[in-house]
């Protein structure tokens, strides 16, 4: 065994330790990691282990701290019907439960079970680039939500469709840090097919 397989990345996700268990890299400008808390002190990495619901997983982590802010770029995979609330407000979301029997986070690697959707994700990072594998349902459609709006408040934004496997965009935010600027490229491995866009400005 070498040492990182001595690392329990859940150590602190707990209490009010304030960490996420998602992956990242040394000095890493992304922090890929699952969201279950939107708000509130012990929200402040975005994850919680005494949760069971997933809102999706987004790019930008705190780790420690006592103030909540980033979760930039949220993605949430899902099949059946196509819901762009996160189900926060009570109403109907594609938030998903799922089970710690049912995840892994390790050195470099996390793995979750999404119980909703049967849809398995799972993510690694390089220093600049974060890795989505999403394992669909056969026979159902395969869809990914772009949150924009999740957590933080929202100044500006912008989504726009290169090719039929490619799109690029920016959101702009306000919390902690002042005028956040996050711009965005994201390439899949299948064709888009169809986008839908819910677009409250």
């Amino acid at each position: 065994k070498s040492a990182s397989d001595y690392v329990n990345p859940f150590i602190g996700t707990g209490g009010h330790g304030h960490t996420y268990p998602g992956v990242t890299t040394p000095f890493g400008m992304v922090q890929l990691s699952p969201d279950t808390r939107l708000e509130g002190w012990d929200g402040c990495g975005g994850y919680h282990y005494s949760d069971n619901k997933i809102f999706g997983f987004s790019h930008t982590h705190l780790s420690g701290t006592g103030i909540p802010d980033y979760g930039d770029v949220l993605l949430m995979p899902t099949s059946g019907e196509l819901l762009l609330n996160n189900g926060a407000d009570g109403n109907a979301g594609y938030a998903s439960k799922f089970s710690h029997k049912n995840e892994i986070a390790k050195v470099g690697f996390y793995q979750v079970f999404l119980e909703d959707y049967n849809i398995n994700v799972e993510l690694t990072t390089s220093p600049r680039v974060g890795f989505h594998k999403y394992t669909f349902p056969k026979n159902k459609p395969a869809q990914v939500v772009i949150d924009l709006e999740h957590r933080d408040s929202l100044l500006n934004y912008n989504i726009q469709i290169n090719d039929g496997v490619s799109i690029q965009g920016i959101r702009y935010s306000n919390d902690w840090a002042k005028e956040q600027k996050i711009h965005f490229y994201m390439q899949f491995s299948e064709e888009i097919t169809d986008t839908l866009f819910n677009d409250k400005k």
